[in-house]
């Protein structure tokens, strides 16, 4: 069950930049402050939430390879290094946003030691594993140009659904991924038949609970569906710092289990969209349009296939890595925040809890059918149980 509060759409701005320095003051480390500081640059640079998980997935694997560099050796200081990689990564992918990522590097850097020779041989070790991390990923893909091909409009065959925008990320599927073999090495097995009983559940269930309009939705499945209407990185990563804040945890450790996850959720997008257009499953309004077009979703239809459920399968690869690095200890609160929701702040009791919510409310959306969001939630785990044995999560 999630515990809820509310800021003011004005305050939303304010409020974010309140949380952020509010974590630091309860004692996060560079890389909470990075991570945080990283997410709201990002969003400055209006990069949609793709390009945004694989920037971020560029800055924390640069940041873990400092940390353990930096760690191994004597003399080289750890902020200065976390801070350099932070920066060189993302002047290197949102050059636009110069200004604020000096400011973050200049705060960050405030708190290295004032031992010249440890800060500068930490800014060179930032810098070295920012470089290689770049150069790694410099051909994965993401600059790939694919205009997407409209297809027929049979029954089950996306359509469009915005004439403004055309559908997006159509090359995403074929990037290179970081953790699994091939984009398509968990490719969920198809939507249900047209002429399945598992469709005719999932079409009836849209009908009474996704419109705009419905009598079956709750108000508070209203408010909650909204909430997770948001697309961003900071939703999800917020709720990573109930976990790095933990008693007892070491710069080293966070570093690690904020690759793990930044990673897996890259990996989670570029699986996603493979999928996506490799079956091409078409949208509810599609689907109860052909007989009642005057149906409308509750939230708008996002500009690609419907089939598997992007936000299920990011929220069930949170959920995985973070109850991963928990191992058997007890959860923390876990907490976020959403724009889409005038800054409403949303409490869980375990990973588990916000994943099962996620899918929950993109049936209330009217975005996505119950089979797309099973078919997500089990994608997410499958990569975030390879991300947790990759980085060996839950071990010191």
């Amino acid at each position: 069950m999630a515990l809820t509060s509310k800021l003011t759409g004005a305050c939303w701005g304010l409020a974010l930049l309140g949380m952020l320095l509010a974590s630091t003051a309860a004692r996060a480390d560079a890389v909470t402050d990075w991570n945080g500081a990283a997410c709201t640059i990002l969003s400055g640079a209006h990069l949609n939430a793709a390009r945004a998980d694989r920037v971020l997935a560029i800055m924390h694997t640069a940041m873990y390879r400092a940390a353990r560099a930096s760690s191994s050796q004597a003399g080289v200081d750890l902020d200065a290094a976390l801070a350099a990689s932070g920066r060189t990564t993302l002047l290197a992918q949102a050059p636009s946003e110069q200004a604020a990522i000096e400011a973050a590097y200049q705060s960050a850097l405030a708190k290295a030691r004032a031992d010249p020779g440890a800060r500068a041989a930490g800014i060179a070790a930032g810098q070295a594993a920012a470089a290689a991390v770049l150069a790694a990923r410099s051909e994965d893909g993401a600059s790939l140009d694919m205009a997407y091909q409209p297809g027929g409009n049979s029954p089950g065959e996306y359509v469009p659904t915005m004439q403004e925008i055309a559908p997006v990320l159509v090359h995403w599927g074929r990037r290179k991924p970081w953790l699994m073999a091939s984009a398509d090495a968990f490719r969920p097995p198809p939507p249900p038949a047209l002429s399945s009983a598992a469709w005719a559940r999932d079409l009836q269930e849209m009908r009474d609970f996704g419109g705009r309009n419905s009598t079956r939705r709750s108000a508070a499945e209203t408010a909650t569906a909204r909430f997770w209407a948001a697309n961003s990185p900071l939703i999800f990563f917020n709720l990573a710092r109930g976990v790095a804040q933990m008693p007892d945890r070491s710069v080293l450790r966070n570093a690690r289990l904020y690759a793990a996850l930044a990673q897996a959720i890259d990996d989670t997008t570029i699986a996603v969209f493979d999928a996506k257009y490799h079956y091409r499953f078409w949208r509810p309004v599609t689907a109860i349009g052909r007989d009642d077009p005057a149906w409308t979703p509750l939230l708008d239809t996002p500009p690609h296939p419907e089939y598997p459920c992007a936000h299920c399968a990011v929220a069930s690869v949170v959920a995985t890595v973070l109850q991963a690095e928990l191992g058997r200890a007890s959860p923390p609160l876990l907490e976020t925040s959403s724009p889409s929701a005038a800054g409403e702040r949303r409490q869980w009791h375990s990973p588990a809890a916000f994943s099962q919510e996620v899918a929950l409310t993109r049936i209330h959306g009217g975005v996505h059918f119950r089979s797309s969001t099973e078919a997500g939630t089990a994608l997410g785990q499958r990569i975030g149980a390879l991300a947790a044995s990759s980085f060996r999560l839950g071990r010191d």
